[in-house]
């Protein structure tokens, strides 16, 4: 494997803050680089996974001019797994209000995961304002995409982890799980709420990379992030994202002329491959990477070096 980009050397925020964004919700934000050079924008996964130190190194600091933010109810943001005013719509209105605090007309849009679900619902909404886009593990949050995850599909390749999931939920309600998590997740039971949040995040955790990486599912485990993560996550998801059923393939013309780049794991659990390569076929400025050997993280081998050959490509490096 060598020869592979990796991450940019550990980095500290030059500037961080909390942005009012309404409805009783402020939002952590951070910038990273060079204040002025090429303006970009990081959305982060789950819906609710926040950021971490290692985002802030996807990105050469001496060309970029980074913001990086806890989406709302997650992270460093308050109040903490907070599901009240808290949309897809609301996220892209949020950062609206960070581009023009930042005080640029445009910038580059990066996310993966729920962050490429966001990158394109921003993208689709605002095209004028992106000036390139770079998404990786492409999720349309479509029923037959949560189906395959939360239901029946990846149920198939993990039964051992799947028999984890089922655990919280008694046999009379798995015919629709992520209902039936919904309820432990906003009960008034804490203890059934944390059992919940637990197990539903730590499926996702250890089903994201292609063998098993602690490093990446063991974080999945803590209380604290698990409960921001599973109702966040599974109030999007119940919610469909509150979208239209395939919106973001329907609306990928909007994207026509916005320079980008896809990437995307061959053996991607959470994020079946087919969806990326729709979005591939609907948006002819993007080049795609389907990588082999790889699942769903950012931190496999193969797709981060080519989520570094992307940013080091938009700002004229590659």
């Amino acid at each position: 494997m060598s020869g592979l980009r990796g991450l940019y050397p550990e980095i500290e925020p030059f500037e961080t803050g909390f942005l009012d964004v309404g409805d009783g919700h402020s939002i952590y934000w951070e910038r990273v680089g060079t204040r002025g050079a090429k303006p970009a924008v990081f959305l982060h996964g789950g819906p609710g996974g926040g950021i971490s130190p290692a985002h802030r190194r996807l990105f050469d600091p001496a060309l970029y001019d980074v913001m990086l933010f806890d989406q709302r109810g997650c992270g460093r943001s308050v109040p903490h797994a907070e599901l009240e005013a808290n949309t897809t719509w609301h996220l892209v209105a949020d950062i609206e209000r960070l581009r023009q605090a930042m005080g640029v007309d445009r910038w580059l849009v990066f996310g993966g995961s729920w962050g490429s679900t966001l990158a394109l619902a921003y993208s689709q909404t605002h095209p004028g304002r992106v000036s390139e886009l770079v998404v990786r593990g492409i999720y349309t949050l479509t029923k037959a995409e949560l189906s395959w995850y939360y239901q029946f599909g990846v149920s198939e390749m993990f039964p051992d982890k799947w028999e984890r999931f089922l655990a919280p939920i008694p046999e009379a309600e798995r015919g629709d799980l992520i209902g039936a998590y919904r309820r432990r997740l906003t009960g008034e039971d804490p203890a059934a709420r944390i059992e919940a949040a637990r197990a539903w995040s730590l499926w996702e955790g250890e089903t994201i990379t292609l063998l098993p990486e602690p490093a990446t599912s063991d974080p999945f485990a803590d209380g604290h992030f698990a409960l921001a993560f599973a109702r966040i996550e599974n109030h999007y998801f119940v919610h469909g994202g509150w979208l239209e059923e395939g919106q973001l393939l329907r609306d990928a013309h909007k994207l026509k002329g916005i320079p980008g780049l896809i990437v995307h794991g061959r053996y991607d659990m959470p994020c079946p491959a087919r969806y990326a390569w729709e979005l591939a076929r609907a948006w002819p400025d993007a080049e795609f990477f389907l990588v082999e050997g790889a699942g769903h993280a950012y931190s496999e081998p193969g797709i981060l070096d080519r989520l570094i050959y992307a940013t080091d490509k938009f700002a004229g490096k590659a």
